[in-house]
């Protein structure tokens, strides 16, 4: 109980205290824009599509993609100002489908042995390493960071999906010795569907180090990847796609951050939700989650680096993950005739 009332021995800030949000108008209105004239620039080098073609993107949940709602799309700039693409601007009935997949897929995924789900996501990390290449020219097109600075970013993200398949049957709980008579076993259960909101900050590597956690511990997600930089989280679907992940699993709707983590915060069906971006972002899910008893983990507004490893995949992560289940087998004694 006491993990609560206590921060990470890396971090140096306390929760901020001065945090001021209006709760009504948080998300009420989606800031995305509609198409550009500008066309897409060409980002070829690196990851292999054609100057002559803009590709299509659609939002990745219940095993597929999909058109969004609203039919409107975001364009995603360089810091130079060209137009790298578009993304599909999801909206509330959106995130409600995907919702609902991730529903469907939770019980079935956490079932799932330990072993199995290791094995998916050892899967998953290799065929990832394959299309490093492909992901890096995305993130230095869209960051500006140079080419060998995003294939390290990707390289790290192919690690820590390594790092936490290894989890999927290390983490099950532990036996405990209580004044009770017998056996007292603490479980740790999936919490079941989980709302994860990304940083702009490592928008690839940020995006895995949340969602990697997550599901090997028996967990679906819904995510949000950066709102600045979406289109390496969003491409990723196409490795999903050919590494045997039951289908709803991983959910990912790009659009407007707050209006789509308004959805999540207020979705009954949504049991936890992890939040990295702005304090008054965080102030808002805190707030509007104590009316559905929704588990929460937010920043503050405070950056994290995802590149350490205390930071990026600590056991932090895996408190958040999991839920402790207490049970007590009482025994007797047993005496021969």
């Amino acid at each position: 109980g006491l993990y609560e009332f206590v921060q990470p021995s890396w971090q140096t800030r306390s929760t901020p205290l001065d945090i001021s949000v209006d709760l009504k108008k948080f998300g009420a209105n989606s800031a995305s824009e509609s198409l550009p004239s500008t066309p897409a620039a060409s980002i070829i080098d690196g990851w292999g599509d054609s100057p002559s073609i803009d590709k299509t993107y659609k939002l990745f949940y219940g095993g597929s993609q999909k058109r969004p709602d609203s039919g409107a799309s975001i364009p995603v700039v360089s810091p130079s100002g060209e137009v790298l693409g578009h993304v599909p601007d999801g909206g509330r009935k959106d995130v409600r489908d995907a919702v609902d997949a991730a529903v469907k897929a939770a019980a079935g995924w956490s079932k799932k042995d330990g072993h199995v789900r290791s094995q998916i996501m050892y899967y998953i990390a290799e065929n990832l390493q394959s299309e490093s290449q492909k992901f890096a020219g995305q993130l230095a097109a869209m960051t500006g960071q140079s080419h060998s600075e995003a294939i390290n970013e990707v390289n790290m993200a192919v690690q820590r999906m390594f790092h936490w398949a290894a989890y999927c049957d290390k983490y099950g709980g532990s036996l405990q010795e209580t004044v009770l008579y017998g056996l007292t076993i603490k479980r740790h259960e999936p919490v079941g569907v989980i709302g994860i909101v990304c940083p702009d900050s490592f928008p690839f590597l940020g995006f895995i180090s949340l969602v990697a956690p997550a599901i090997a511990r028996g967990n679906a997600v819904v995510v949000v990847p950066s709102e600045k930089h979406p289109l390496a989280a969003l491409a990723f679907h196409q490795v999903l796609e050919t590494s045997d992940l039951p289908a709803g699993v991983i959910n990912i709707i790009t659009g407007d951050s707050n209006a789509l983590t308004k959805t999540l915060a207020e979705h009954h069906d949504v049991s936890s939700l992890w939040y990295f971006r702005s304090a008054q972002g965080s102030q808002f899910v805190e707030a509007v989650s104590a009316g559905n008893l929704k588990r929460t983990w937010v920043n503050y507004g405070l950056d994290r680096d995802f590149t350490v490893e205390r930071s990026g995949q600590g056991e932090e992560f895996l408190y958040h993950a999991t839920n402790v289940k207490n049970i007590w087998l009482p025994m007797g004694d047993i005496f021969a005739n």
